[in-house]
């Protein structure tokens, strides 16, 4: 993420310039936008957020705000709200609430109108210059989402507000709680850089005190009620072994780890911080390659000395080995297939890694704005949503949904049990040499179109496709639960994936033998 167009789309800022170029996305206003959580589980109200970034450099008074609502591609509903809200702080989240909403699909258009030195404007969803209007995408579940007993579901990699330069920022911890409860998600962790925590607020190119800022995420996460449960971590730029700069997920760790190596802000005084080694043995807690075969550019190779992680990266024989991949980062592209490929190759040699999904929100409830072309251009897509791809963990069995510590979720990912999905839960249970893998769909998520079973025998190089039931996803035969179990005792693992009439997708860790 940087002030450049080859990296993915963040928050963009539209008040940024230098003195040359002049800037086309230049804006005396605060940056503007109204969100929302992309689905929302059944009792829980539509919560939205008007969004103001640096209204502590352009005070606005925010005055009316109009919603269009259409229901399901048809009917359409208005609803009028008063606001008067004063617009004055460097990060603003005022939170609107619609309860009562029937279950299905939404299309929302805000119409907000605002003032700023006598001047009004009403703007459609954002006041982003050369970016189209886009409607919220909303969800209204009818069903609770699919999660077998004894397992909680959360986001692992996502940032908050701490993370900010001119082109990106993140929710408030708050803002993601109350998202999270919205979305159905149990726990989240916090990833935000490492270099913007070593860097001043409200001047993104002054040095502070990074320790001080981790430990005020800390603090604020401390304030807010224990559920959904929030952690405080980092995504840290650290040295592979070819000391070049690739990111590492430490959930929680009790203290700062520096990483400024790909920061941006030291221009071609790139090489990293500290080496993977040094972090993994510094953070104390498991921690996960995040989106490791991402594609890299070649400019971006140069400029911020940014590389690929290799099997020598995971430091399989420390003692806080890398615990597991995320190659699943918001959406199934290109870095998904070749992150996926490479765990399976892992697993294929025996080593114990887990996949984990995240996605990689900056502050994204429901869609991602940002830079297309530097200084003239922005962007607009659907892919790094907050909560949209989930990690779901094992809990001890002393431990429940509802009552559950950090603790709990770290002993659970130096185990060997979970799945990632964006829909439907895919799990197994082990009995001595009998693995048993069940799934749960519903409609909400679609009915099952494919469970694929996958084994590695001992001795072979490969792994195998053992067993694809023959689903007939028609009107008449529509199959939302899936069991089947396998006497593994001739295999060294076994594994699942699935998929679902609406293309929702989810996949279990390794069972090893």
């Amino acid at each position: 993420m940087s002030l450049f167009f080859w990296d993915s789309p963040a928050y963009a800022e539209t008040h940024y310039k230098f003195k040359l170029p002049w800037s086309l996305l230049y804006r005396p206003w605060p940056e503007i936008l109204i969100d929302a959580p992309f689905q929302v589980i059944p009792g829980e109200p539509l919560r939205l957020w008007i969004v103001v970034r640096d209204a502590d450099r352009f005070p606005t008074h925010l005055k009316h705000l109009q919603l269009h609502l259409k229901f399901d591609g048809k009917s359409s509903i208005t609803q009028e709200i008063e606001l008067h809200l004063d617009a004055n702080q460097a990060f603003c989240f005022f939170p609107i609430e619609i309860k009562d909403l029937a279950p299905g699909h939404y299309e929302i258009m805000p119409m907000l109108s605002v003032e700023r030195k006598g001047k009004r404007k009403n703007l459609n969803r954002w006041n982003f210059p050369t970016l189209l209007s886009q409607p919220l995408n909303v969800h209204i579940l009818s069903k609770p989402i699919p999660q077998p007993l004894g397992y909680i579901a959360g986001e692992t990699h996502c940032h908050t507000h701490y993370s900010a330069d001119p082109v990106e920022f993140g929710a408030s911890p708050a803002v993601l709680q109350s998202a999270a409860k919205s979305i159905g998600l149990d726990y989240v962790i916090c990833t935000d850089h490492a270099y913007d925590f070593a860097f001043d607020a409200k001047d993104y190119r002054i040095p502070t005190r990074a320790d001080l800022r981790y430990r005020a995420l800390q603090e604020e996460i401390e304030a807010l009620p224990p559920m959904p449960k929030l952690i405080a971590g980092e995504e840290i730029s650290a040295g592979n072994s070819r000391r070049e700069n690739v990111h590492l997920l430490a959930p929680g760790p009790l203290k700062y780890l520096p990483g400024l190596g790909d920061c941006g802000r030291n221009w071609l005084h790139n090489f990293p911080t500290l080496q993977i080694p040094q972090v993994l043995q510094s953070a104390g807690v498991p921690c996960f390659a995040a989106h490791p075969k991402h594609p890299i550019n070649k400019i971006e190779r140069f400029i911020f000395r940014r590389g690929d992680w290799h099997h020598e990266d995971l430091n399989l024989n420390a003692d806080n080995p890398l615990a597991g991949i995320q190659f699943w980062n918001g959406t199934r592209d290109k870095g998904f297939s070749r992150g996926r490929e490479w765990w399976i190759r892992e697993l294929e040699q025996g080593n114990h890694l887990l996949p984990i999904g995240g996605n990689d929100a900056h502050g994204d409830l429901n869609d991602t704005t940002g830079i297309s072309i530097p200084l003239m251009k922005l962007s607009h897509s659907r892919h790094h949503i907050f909560g949209k791809v989930r990690t779901v963990i094992e809990l001890c069995e002393h431990s429940s949904r509802e009552i559950f510590t950090q603790t709990d979720i770290t002993n659970a990912f130096r185990g060997d049990n979970l799945y990632i999905t964006d829909g439907p839960a895919l799990w197994w249970e082990r009995n001595r040499k009998v693995i048993t893998f069940r799934a749960h769909s519903n409609e909400d998520m679609g009915a099952f179109k494919k469970v694929r079973l996958f084994a590695h025998r001992k001795g072979d190089p490969h792994e195998k496709e053992i067993f694809s039931p023959d689903f007939c996803p028609t009107n008449k035969e529509l199959k939302y639960d899936f069991s089947h179990a396998i006497l593994a005792e001739n295999f060294s693992y076994v594994r699942a994936e699935c998929e679902t009439t609406l293309d929702k997708f989810a996949l279990t860790s390794a069972a090893f033998i």
